[in-house]
């Protein structure tokens, strides 16, 4: 699992940094949300939970991981394209409500997996 998640938040920050890039060469900023979110929800979220899953190998190999890891990189860009179509005013209602409840049941199953598998 630690595996899958970094490989993947690679994917979310060259995601991230060309939407940063496209900005500023457009000097267009309408989606700086998006792409903090694509940064700090993907990147910098997805990598974190990579190292602690690498940290703590019982937390990974467990349904809760694996129900975290499909939920966050299903909800996460289902969110970002339902932001992304709110800010340039082709509002997709559904899109950020599914893609916010999917990113965040992923983010608690991530959380209960760490207080039942993770010990000091």
């Amino acid at each position: 699992m630690a595996h899958r998640l970094i490989w993947i938040a690679a994917l979310y920050l060259v995601l991230g940094a060309t939407l940063g890039l496209y900005m500023g060469a457009t000097q267009n900023f309408i989606l700086a949300p998006v792409h903090a979110h694509i940064l700090l929800a993907g990147w910098l979220s997805l990598a974190m939970a990579g190292v602690i899953y690498r940290l703590y190998p019982a937390a990974s190999d467990t349904r809760l991981a694996k129900a975290h890891f499909w939920l966050h990189n299903l909800g996460l860009p289902i969110f970002m394209l339902g932001l992304a179509s709110m800010l340039t005013g082709h509002n997709v209602p559904a899109l950020v409500p599914v893609g916010a409840l999917a990113f965040f049941v992923g983010l608690l199953c991530f959380s209960i997996n760490l207080w039942r598998r993770v010990r000091g």
